[in-house]
């Protein structure tokens, strides 16, 4: 049986509320070969407190000041040894037990694997799929309208991954995960929902910033005026989504 090395990286500060739910969701796992990784920054909320409680479970833990989210994941990747690194932060969750297990038997020594999200409240109850549904065929075009795979439900082997660039504050992780579709061959959709995400994060609350950075990781990639166009498409396609949900509700 393929059962490469996974490295699943969770970086957490002062978030006592969800951070068991996403210890559960990766230590559960039926997934025989893991390496877990916790990245605290030194919370002072009882977070560290519910982490040690699994110490023994988990394989490295490293709680200090950061500078930042993107800082405290390349700690999580600097610590990384598995073939694969997938990040899952607190608050999100490994969607079952046999999650891992299922994407590694659809197919062997794939470059990227990715399937779909479901998102959730603060009560960890379902709000339905993501908006943006990943797509059925995974390329560097299939970001150009939108991030349509979600960071906690693509699994990238460690080879082709780099530090998360952190000029960008809130939306790095669409720039880390360009950078490595690039370099990949074997792209895998498993057909299947690998993660929950737990709506409501930073990159929310710092709306406009986090549009700016996508603006600007997308010129990186695809260039200026093909960007401009792309974000024109991408506002009709929000505004009908809009107004669609909106005759569903009433």
């Amino acid at each position: 049986m393929f059962q490469p090395k996974l490295s699943i990286i969770t970086i957490v500060y002062n978030n006592v509320r969800d951070i068991e739910r996403t210890l559960l969701s990766v230590l559960n796992q039926t997934y025989p070969n893991i390496e877990y990784i916790i990245i605290d920054g030194l919370s002072t909320d009882g977070t560290i407190d519910i982490i040690k409680k699994q110490e023994s479970r988990i394989s490295k833990f490293v709680s200090e000041r950061d500078e930042g989210i993107y800082d405290a994941m390349n700690k999580g990747l600097a610590l990384a040894t598995g073939d694969y690194v997938l990040f899952m932060n607190s608050g999100d969750e490994i969607y079952v037990n046999d999650t891992v297990a299922n994407v590694f038997a659809t197919a062997d020594d794939a470059d990227i694997y990715y399937g779909e999200t479901e998102m959730i409240d603060s009560a960890g109850q379902s709000l339905g799929q993501r908006r943006h549904k990943a797509p059925e065929v995974l390329s560097l075009k299939s970001f150009k309208y939108g991030m349509s795979v979600s960071h906690q439900a693509i699994y990238i082997k460690r080879s082709l991954t780099g530090p998360y660039d952190r000029n960008f504050q809130l939306s790095s992780d669409i720039h880390w995960i360009l950078r490595a579709i690039k370099k990949a061959t074997t792209i895998v959709n498993v057909h299947q929902y690998v993660a929950k995400y737990l709506v409501g994060g930073m990159s929310k609350k710092r709306h406009r910033q986090s549009l700016k950075e996508r603006f600007a990781i997308m010129k990186q990639h695809y260039g200026l005026l093909p960007t401009v166009f792309n974000h024109f498409i991408i506002a009709i396609n929000l505004g009908w989504y809009w107004v669609r949900n909106k005759r569903t509700n009433d």
